[in-house]
């Protein structure tokens, strides 16, 4: 089922923390991508179903540069075939000796509406990349050629990045801290009550702002805090 767009506007105001701790209730403790960074933090939250590519290490008799003149390569068909409104999530197998993409083919998923990138590798030209209007997640930076370690097998399958789990329609979702995935069946669940938890954490911050202490207050084991974020509530339209 297509990711709703309210569910998509929910997630654009919640937190990577916010969302771990709804999954972590709800038995999941590994949905972090563990060692994505963004590329430009100031960049706005990325919320997107996943559309996968899959690398494994290359063998040098099948990975040449001419591999790219079939228009079916993995890599090439992936970046033309990703949704407008997806994240482009690639498997590059936690190494970044190897980009897993570069500039132009960045600019290319930008131009064609996917609405952010994330690997597990690196990307050359990261300073371009950083650059554009588009939330992009990665290790580190990277220069050489894919094809020297990487060889593209498949797209839009399960695969691993940064030691999460992700399959094709799973929910990403990105932002200054790194990249979360929330299991399809999930989202609309996880999006309304990350969006209940960031009300409250907003009245907790105010209150600790003014000097408060946490005790009771976070969580919210008084009672009368409880009382205390119901007026708060009201009062802010929240």
């Amino acid at each position: 089922m297509p990711l709703a767009a309210e569910t998509r506007a929910k997630l654009k105001t919640v937190s990577t923390a916010t969302v771990a701790t709804a999954l972590y209730k709800r038995g999941f403790r590994n949905q972090m991508l563990q060692g994505v960074q963004p590329l430009n933090p100031r960049h706005p939250v990325m919320v997107g179903e996943a559309y996968t590519l899959r690398y494994i290490p290359a063998r040098e008799d099948l990975n040449s540069l001419e591999v790219f003149k079939d228009p079916s390569h993995p890599q090439r068909r992936a970046v033309e075939e990703c949704p407008e409104g997806a994240v482009f999530v690639i498997d590059s197998r936690k190494d970044a000796r190897a980009a897993s993409a570069g500039g132009i083919l960045v600019t290319r998923l930008m131009m064609r509406g996917v609405a952010g990138v994330v690997t597990d590798g690196g990307f050359r030209d990261a300073d371009e990349i950083a650059g554009l209007d588009f939330p992009s997640y990665h290790q580190r930076p990277s220069a050489p050629t894919n094809l020297t370690l990487h060889q593209a097998v498949e797209a839009n399958g399960p695969i691993a990045c940064g030691d999460a789990a992700v399959w094709p329609g799973d929910v990403m979702l990105g932002d200054g801290d790194g990249v979360i995935c929330i299991p399809a069946h999930l989202a609309d669940e996880i999006a309304n009550e990350a969006v209940e938890m960031t009300a409250y954490e907003d009245f907790v911050t105010s209150r600790v702002r003014a000097g408060h202490s946490i005790r009771g207050l976070y969580p919210a084991t008084d009672p009368n805090s409880l009382v205390l974020f119901a007026a708060w509530r009201k009062e802010n339209n929240r």
